[in-house]
């Protein structure tokens, strides 16, 4: 049977038919029986519900439509994209993209076997968290670390050590919520703490606190505000009243931090961001944080402060749920070994240097760009124009970083331009690498503030095709 009629079911091959092919023959031999048979009985199954659609298919084209249903199934699903979001640190996109000296750390740890948990001084077992703890404390004047994968589980951790059955005090004002549902009540329930809040939403004083404190206070806690801002009339306590309060009721004074950054930076918009350092000085006797967000590495949630309340959180039976893997803690030790030179962070930590581009350099690239981009968007007017990025997943969620793009319009802007807009958006994400961007005030966005492999983006773009 060479050609068939997708109206006429009973002409519709067998799939032991098309596994005889022989172009299929050779995807068996490359990819095994299973997998191709499966994909032949897809593509066969999807002939099936096009019944009655009347369109000729023949042996080639069936054997064409099984090695495309291969390609798919082994396709990576984790793809590299272009973020032209004008969002640094893309909570959807992977946060913060690695140096390069973290990608040579997991290289190195990856392939070969490691003293992960082995001291090559003694001879016996060692502790994962050896690796980063000298770095960590060197950095933020800690008496020791831990690490654990993310910074929910850094929370979760801390909570569940220390006030078990108890109760955790915290502003009614930090009850925050982030992205993906992680809300700060439901991390202290589940940690089996008993949440009580103090003060309310916009007003928060030392006296609230105080009058809390009761024979079942376990920890006083602050949190960042994360991903808002409260302003107006507001009040709050400060960290080293926290830390005032919490040693007078002998209890652990916990802040979580979030964006993680560890010392001030010369960077404008990070000068009004509370540090790690800072936290630490005003008293905080353990503070949390993400390695993924200002930090520059990857996930990991990071614990510093004292070391009588870090062997509590090593003791726990929930750490070896929460634990690093290899190529984690060889990533952040990379990234940490970075930040022991301050000046050099612009130009080694991609995080750092894209919150550090200048105006001028995204302006040209813009200029460099934008005539490629009309070639392929014949339908759509392509501009160079001034827009803002933002750095991200909760952190300085006000502060608005001046940057240039790409403006993409309709020429047609009577007709159907939202349509439009999605059809374009669908085509930059169907290249070869995806190309995400954003749709704001009826145009697409392509904020170059992220972009640093431009020669690859053009050359990406030469495949565009919009329907």
């Amino acid at each position: 049977m060479d050609v068939i009629v997708i109206n006429e079911p009973h002409k519709i091959p067998a799939v032991s038919n098309l596994l005889s092919l022989a172009d299929t023959s050779i995807l068996i031999e490359q990819h095994g029986l299973k997998l191709v048979t499966i994909c032949a009985q897809k593509v066969l199954s999807d002939v099936r519900k096009r019944i009655g659609e009347g369109i000729s298919v023949d042996n080639d084209a069936l054997s064409e439509m099984i090695q495309d249903e291969v390609s798919r199934f082994t396709q990576p699903s984790l793809r590299r994209v272009f973020n032209l979001t004008g969002v640094i640190l893309h909570t959807n996109l992977g946060r913060a993209q690695l140096p390069e000296s973290a990608l040579k750390a997991i290289i190195n740890v990856a392939k070969d076997p490691t003293n992960l948990e082995f001291d090559l001084h003694t001879g016996k077992r060692g502790d994962r968290h050896e690796h980063t703890q000298e770095l960590l404390c060197y950095l933020t004047g800690a008496e020791a670390s831990i690490i654990v994968n993310n910074n929910a589980a850094a929370v979760l951790l801390t909570l569940n050590s220390l006030a078990k059955r108890k109760e955790v005090l915290i502003s009614r004002g930090e009850l925050v919520e982030i992205g993906g549902s992680y809300r700060m009540p439901d991390i202290i329930v589940n940690a089996g703490c008993k949440l009580l809040e103090v003060g309310t939403t916009n007003c928060t004083n030392e006296a609230d606190f105080q009058r809390a404190l009761g024979p079942k206070t376990a920890i006083l806690m602050k949190v960042h505000p994360s991903n808002f801002e409260v302003r107006g009339f507001t009040r709050s306590v400060s960290n080293s009243s926290m830390a005032r309060i919490a040693k007078s009721a002998n209890v652990p004074f916990v802040t979580d931090l979030g964006s993680g950054l560890l010392t001030s930076s010369d960077n404008n918009c990070l000068q009004d961001e509370m540090t790690v350092v800072e936290v630490l000085r005003a008293g905080a006797d353990l503070a949390t944080f993400s390695g993924d967000k200002l930090l520059g590495g990857p996930q990991a949630g990071i614990i510093v402060g004292r070391t009588d309340l870090i062997k509590k959180l090593k003791r726990n039976p929930m750490m070896r749920a929460l634990r690093p893997d290899k190529m984690t803690i060889a990533a952040l030790e990379a990234v940490l070994k970075l930040h022991t030179n301050p000046k050099q962070l612009r130009k080694n930590l991609p995080t750092m240097r894209f919150m550090s581009r200048d105006f001028s350099e995204l302006k040209s690239a813009a200029a460099r760009i934008a005539p490629e981009l009309r070639r392929h968007c014949n339908e759509f007017c392509v501009t160079e124009s001034f827009t803002q990025s933002q750095v991200g997943s909760g952190a300085l969620p006000t502060q608005k970083i001046d940057s240039f793009g790409l403006k993409i319009t309709p020429i047609d802007t009577k007709n159907k331009s939202s349509k439009k807009l999605t059809s374009l958006a669908y085509a930059f994400r169907n290249l070869p690498i995806p190309v995400v961007g954003r749709i704001s005030a009826d145009a697409m966005w392509l904020d170059l503030r992220c972009l640093e492999d431009e020669p690859g983006f053009v050359k990406n773009i030469k495949s565009l095709q919009i329907k």
